[in-house]
């Protein structure tokens, strides 16, 4: 288990058993694959982003929800063993939250979830300390994510995915936004944000203060397996790197060398080296800077 090296990092966020599929191509609209192999394992955007911070090297907890199910209780497990501090993830009446995942050849996925106990995540009793960063996601919803934003006064990061509008408020507070190109153009309101990280797959990634394009950094070349956790996995080392205070292109080429890990290994948590060494084997690695 990593030891505790970077700034304490709190996530708030999903935790979902992964069903995933694995087949030659995704379907069509009414189409049915067959010759699909079906792999069970941890996943939520949450869940992903605070195991990675683990395995960076980071003190991290987890604030989330899980159902009292069999599902839960691995879940629990498994995060606790990964190195991340579950002693605020609530206990609900619903069942554990579920994502039905289509991976094809390709790496690439279409994915539904089931939010059931992620539904029910509450902040009430919950603490948060000047010092510690706090990374959410919109899974469990802009209402808790707004609710997070008010609590907490110090470092706030959203990664606004699944895309949806986000209120002039809580895009004020943020002191990064963590986007894909995707969500980028469904964000709007997001082209004068204090900082935004734009990630372009291939094209590597990006950062815009107040709009203006400041740093850019390429991305590694790497086999594609499975991109469900990449994106979770370049969060969490983007905000581990800028808080220990890392500037925007070194930041961004020590996460794009993480999320070029994540993708070749077909876990949405994937094992991944201390950010150190991506810190390190990124320190000449070319890239633009504006």
């Amino acid at each position: 288990m990593n030891q505790p090296l970077l700034p304490p990092l709190t996530v708030i966020g999903s935790i979902n058993l992964d069903l995933i599929a694995s087949t030659d191509r995704l379907p069509a609209a009414g189409e049915t694959v067959g010759r699909g192999l079906l792999h069970r394992q941890a996943g939520g955007k949450g869940a992903n982003q605070a195991t990675a911070a683990a395995r960076l090297g980071g003190g991290v907890r987890l604030i989330g929800s899980i159902g009292n199910d069999e599902a839960g209780r691995q879940l629990l497990g498994t995060l606790a063993a990964s190195g991340v501090n579950v002693a605020d993830i609530l206990l609900s009446s619903q069942p554990t939250g579920t994502a039905l995942i289509v991976v094809d050849r390709f790496g690439e996925n279409q994915i539904v979830v089931c939010p059931g106990a992620n539904s029910q995540l509450s902040l009430e009793g919950i603490s948060f300390a000047d010092d510690e960063s706090v990374l959410c996601q919109l899974e469990n919803g802009v209402d808790v994510v707004l609710e997070a934003s008010r609590q907490h006064r110090g470092y706030f990061a959203l990664n606004a995915a699944p895309a949806e509008s986000l209120p002039d408020e809580l895009v004020t507070r943020c002191d990064l936004v963590i986007v894909n190109e995707t969500e980028f153009a469904l964000l709007p309101e997001l082209s004068n944000a204090r900082l935004v990280a734009v990630t372009y797959g291939e094209r590597g990634s990006a950062i815009y203060e107040y709009g203006t394009l400041v740093a850019r950094a390429a991305a590694l070349p790497t086999r594609v397996v499975n991109t469900v956790g990449a994106g979770d996995a370049f969060c969490s080392a983007l905000v581990l790197a800028l808080r220990t205070g890392h500037d925007y292109h070194r930041a961004l080429a020590a996460a794009n060398a993480v999320g070029s890990d994540a993708v070749r290994d077909a876990s949405s948590q994937p094992r991944l080296s201390s950010l150190e060494h991506y810190l390190e084997t990124t320190r000449t690695t070319p890239g633009n800077r504006r």
